[in-house]
């Protein structure tokens, strides 16, 4: 990876080599099962796996598969091994000091949680997404409704997807502009008092169709927290109505995961305020979030986003 000689004449190399054995945690999600096996392999890492009970057939057939597949090749199939689907087995995973170099949690934010208060094995931790776009009040409206709409409705269901949409209170008469497109798709819309009030009547398009109150709700102040803090995975998010860059920060620093922000503006002193403030692996400019993926930075597979301050 890097290769110089100091002036005193020391060479020096810096040269990738494996973890060794990858814990891998993940859900019901059996294609996690391909994708942590193939980066493992390709990296020179064994990976024992631990997946979600609800994808245990497919778990199963899939490990099966690829050892089937490494015996035709003269490779050793035990670079791939698939645990009971117990909690049991998770927690030994957990607690293998000197089997498991490294353990990966794949999946929402309570299986993350139990993983980090568990372990005793090095752990990279991959956020949940709570993600928000900020509008400012010098966005650009036409490139505001693109991000948003990409942003939220790529894939809903992904981590990087838009939960929130924070808009600066001077730009509320632009609001059903903004969000017009995410009607058409069938996108929820979670609404402080200031945004329900621009929003009404004009939230979905059409306002007398039969989805014109199940699109839009009201936050009340008790369903604030659970409101801004949500992770969605569906066609939902929140508008939270901000009246300035200060208060958007702040908004982001108590909800966000440190996943992926966004900020819609054409002022460049806003954008380098915005990049300098906000505490999240990935910070875009002018950009949805749903860039936030190996493959889309042009840096191959990856198993989620580490939110985490460790170096790489």
């Amino acid at each position: 990876l890097k290769d110089k000689t100091l002036p005193n004449g020391l060479h020096l190399r810096r040269v990738s080599v494996p973890f060794g054995v990858i814990g891998m945690v993940y859900e019901a999600r059996p294609n996690v099962t391909f994708d942590v096996f193939s980066l493992c392999f390709k990296s020179g890492n064994a990976c024992v796996l631990k997946g979600g009970k609800d994808a245990q057939a497919s778990c199963e057939t899939g490990v099966s598969l690829i050892k089937d597949v490494l015996r035709q090749h003269d490779i050793d199939p035990s670079a791939v091994e698939l645990l009971p689907f117990t909690h049991e087995a998770t927690g030994e995973m957990l607690t293998a000091v000197g089997y498991i170099d490294l353990c990966i949690p794949r999946g929402g934010k309570r299986l993350i949680q139990f993983v980090r208060d568990n372990a005793k094995v090095p752990v990279i931790e991959t956020g949940a997404g709570v993600v928000h776009c900020y509008f400012d009040q010098d966005g650009d409206l036409d490139m505001g409704r693109r991000i948003i709409l990409n942003a939220k409705t790529r894939r809903p269901s992904v981590c990087n997807a838009l939960d929130c949409i924070i808009i600066h209170s001077s730009r509320l008469s632009d609001l059903p502009q903004l969000v017009a497109p995410l009607s058409e798709k069938g996108v929820v819309l979670h609404a402080d008092e200031r945004a329900y009030q621009a929003l009404q009547g004009h939230y979905p398009i059409n306002p007398t169709s039969m989805q014109a109150t199940s699109l839009l709700t009201l936050v009340t102040p008790d369903k604030a927290d659970e409101t801004w803090g949500a992770e969605w995975l569906s066609l939902q998010a929140g508008v939270k109505t901000v009246d300035s860059l200060d208060e958007a920060l702040d908004h982001i620093a108590q909800y966000g995961s440190g996943h992926s922000e966004s900020i819609v503006t054409n002022n460049k002193a806003a954008a380098a305020t915005f990049e300098a403030m906000v505490d999240a692996a990935c910070v875009y400019v002018n950009a949805p979030t749903s860039f936030t993926d190996g493959a889309q930075f042009g840096l191959g597979a990856e198993i989620g986003i580490s939110t985490q301050k460790l170096g790489a």
